[in-house]
């Protein structure tokens, strides 16, 4: 009801967008243009992009500030992922042995001493062999110097004893201008002998502690972390361990094949040094792939040089069929199961390894890639969600204070 001389609020003079307002005024205003919003001017594709853009660029800046701490604490590094390895391979010796009512301490004893028995034997039967093949060596090597001096004498070479003795004068003259340099290179060799004296030192140290009390130390970095991400942290170094323990004694079998192949070929050829030429074939193995091409290509240029090239050629032959054996039947089979890693993934992984870090980035990189793939493919499965859940119900259980 209107009441004449007094103004009347109505509900036609409300904003027509208003809620409260009728439902004709509403619809007479017509739609309702949203307010305008940067973010629609980017299509989901991009937010999507953007959103993986920034994230993969914190991981490969974590990254690369991790391997540039490596790169400056390569001496502390290096002992360290040398000592994890031999950790990983005397372990479950020294179980075994404890299992067997020996003493801990006794234990570790004995599986270091096996340890350096054997590698000091292949060292002593490697200078043996050399010491004992060294004349015939010399002599061969003054014989193959004629074969080739008289090879470079025939046509198109022609070269005769004043072009040898012009050689040899150019060398003397480079080695004297060179002298100080020469110095300096004696002084390195000395500084990194003092280098490999105390990186043998804390590898020897650091394997002793960790066969001694290797649960305790991790225990203490699983602690560093927060409560709710232990269970998942302490689960993906259980599953590094074991992938790391499996590489590497699997790793040492394949090393094994490997140098004990090539050895055969040579000394049935009758190669100097056949026994080294195979001890440095299982050494070099530890590379994966890479390691027994070029120890193996060692071996066709030592039969070359001493021998002849048809038998440099069965050589290569051998060298072949050795690696084919570990390409595709080592590796897919017994190292493929062990570490789960992609044969071309660790071709890769070496060689990146040995760009960024020489010969420990190859050696370690096909190791650190297994366990970064076991360690990640648990966390991201989840398992560990249950056990920290039973973890946190025992603990809620544990501070309970029963009545009296």
């Amino acid at each position: 009801m209107k009441i004449p001389g007094f103004s009347h609020s109505s509900d036609d003079s409300r904003d027509p967008r208003d809620p409260r307002a009728p439902r004709d005024a509403r619809v007479s205003a017509g739609p309702v243009v949203p307010a305008f919003r940067a973010d629609d001017t980017v299509s989901n594709g991009m937010k999507i992009a953007g959103a993986w853009g920034w994230r993969i660029l914190v991981v490969v800046a974590c990254l690369a500030v991790f391997l540039f701490l490596i790169e400056k604490l390569a001496e502390i590094v290096v002992p360290f992922l040398i000592a994890l390895l031999i950790s990983a391979l005397l372990q479950p010796f020294v179980r075994l042995l404890e299992r067997h009512r020996v003493p801990k301490w006794l234990s570790i004893v004995v599986a270091l001493l096996l340890a350096i028995v054997i590698f000091g034997g292949l060292v002593l039967l490697v200078v043996l062999q050399v010491r004992a093949g060294l004349p015939a060596l010399e002599k061969k090597s003054v014989d193959r110097f004629e074969v080739v001096k008289q090879f470079l004498a025939a046509p198109p070479f022609n070269l005769t004893s004043s072009d040898y003795n012009s050689v040899l004068d150019s060398a003397t003259t480079a080695i004297q201008d060179s002298s100080k340099s020469l110095l300096s290179g004696v002084a390195a060799v000395g500084l990194g002998g003092a280098h490999f004296i105390a990186d043998g030192l804390l590898t020897i140290f650091a394997t002793i502690f960790m066969l001694i009390d290797g649960d305790g130390v991790w225990k203490w970095v699983t602690r560093l972390f927060p409560r709710r991400a232990r269970a998942a942290v302490d689960g993906a170094g259980q599953a590094g361990w074991h992938t790391l323990a499996t590489f590497v004694r699997v790793q040492i079998f394949v090393a094994a094949v490997d140098g004990l192949g090539v050895g055969l070929f040579a000394f049935f050829l009758g190669l100097p040094l056949a026994v080294p030429i195979g001890v440095l074939v299982f050494l070099a193995s530890f590379i994966p792939v890479v390691g027994a091409i070029v120890s193996g290509a060692f071996a066709v240029v030592i039969a070359l040089l001493f021998i002849g090239p048809l038998q440099a050629l069965i050589m290569l032959g051998g060298v072949i069929i050795v690696h084919l054996l570990e390409a595709h039947v080592l590796q897919p089979l017994v190292m493929g199961n062990a570490v789960k890693v992609h044969p071309l993934a660790v071709v890769f992984a070496v060689a990146g390894g040995s760009y960024i870090a020489g010969i420990p980035g190859a050696l370690f990189a096909v190791p650190t890639i297994a366990v970064l793939n076991v360690m990640v493919t648990y966390v991201a499965r989840g398992k560990w969600k249950s056990e920290s859940q039973r973890a946190a119900e025992k603990d809620a259980t544990s501070e309970v204070v029963p009545e009296a």
